[in-house]
Parts: C-alpha cells; sequence; structure tokens
C-alpha cells in the first residue's frame, strides 16, 4: 500500500480533519508501537511500509543500545501506549486510542497476514484489542 493511500485511510477511519493530522496520527503510532515490539519484528514490519513511517519504525526500534533481532520490546500496557501517543500526536488519550485503532487498521491491511498475526501476539492483550485480528479473539502474549 502506497504512503497516500494508507494516510487517506487513516484520516478516514479516524475521522480526521486533514492529511496532516492523519500523518501525525500514523507517524506517533508506528514510533509508539515500534517501542513496544521486539527490534527483529519492528524491522519486518518496517520493511513492508512506505519509507517515512519505515523510517519512524526502524528509528525507534534502533534507539535501544546494542538492539539486535533478538531484542524484545519495552514491556507497556494499553496506558502508556495511549499516553505515548497522545504526546506525539498532540491530543488526548482518548483521540489517541481512536486515532491508534485506525492507523493499527490500515496497517493489517497493509502488511502479509502473517506478519500482522506475528504482531498481534507480540503486543499484550489490552493493546492487541485495538488491532482487527485482536478484535476478532487470535491469541498472543498474556502479560
Amino acid at each position: 500500500m502506497h504512503h497516500d493511500e494508507m494516510i487517506g485511510k487513516v484520516q478516514a477511519l479516524a475521522e480526521l480533519p486533514d492529511r496532516r493530522s492523519a500523518e501525525r496520527a500514523a507517524h506517533a503510532v508506528v514510533r509508539t508501537l515500534s517501542e513496544r515490539l521486539p527490534s527483529g519484528l519492528a524491522r519486518h514490519v518496517a520493511a513492508q511500509l512506505p519509507p517515512d513511517l519505515a523510517a519512524a519504525m526502524r528509528d525507534a526500534a534502533q534507539e535501544y543500545p546494542g538492539a539486535d533481532a533478538g531484542t524484545a520490546g519495552e514491556r507497556f500496557g494499553l496506558t502508556v501506549f495511549a499516553g505515548r501517543i497522545a504526546g506525539r500526536a498532540g491530543t488526548d488519550e482518548d483521540t489517541a486510542l481512536r486515532e491508534a485503532a485506525a492507523v493499527l487498521e490500515v496497517l493489517d491491511a497493509a502488511l502479509a497476514p502473517e506478519l500482522t498475526e506475528r504482531m498481534a501476539g507480540a503486543l499484550p492483550p489490552d493493546i492487541r484489542d485495538l488491532l482487527p485480528v485482536g478484535r476478532a479473539g487470535n491469541g498472543g502474549e498474556t502479560g
């Protein structure tokens, strides 16, 4: 999926007023998601994203000292996830969660299905519930 198409879908799903807001939301969510995922998985996700979103994801994945394919992401739940997105997107936490659900839905459509499943499996249940596969009740990490 191309960048413009992804941002347009985020804008529509999150009911954002303009593309700039959708860009800001997409970058905030991708960066925060990258902090939560194991670094190797984040790099695999980044490889399937348009260049600027991929860069945001890779940058966050590389911030860990000695990050390699086996480095686990930070362990945090939905409250921290929403707070980080809100801070980066310049919005409140409820809006951040709505934007996160929209971005994750677009990622679900853009990524290979097995990669989305791996991503869902690496997330705690409260964050995974934002993913379409999470809402469908697929399993994964329990904590």
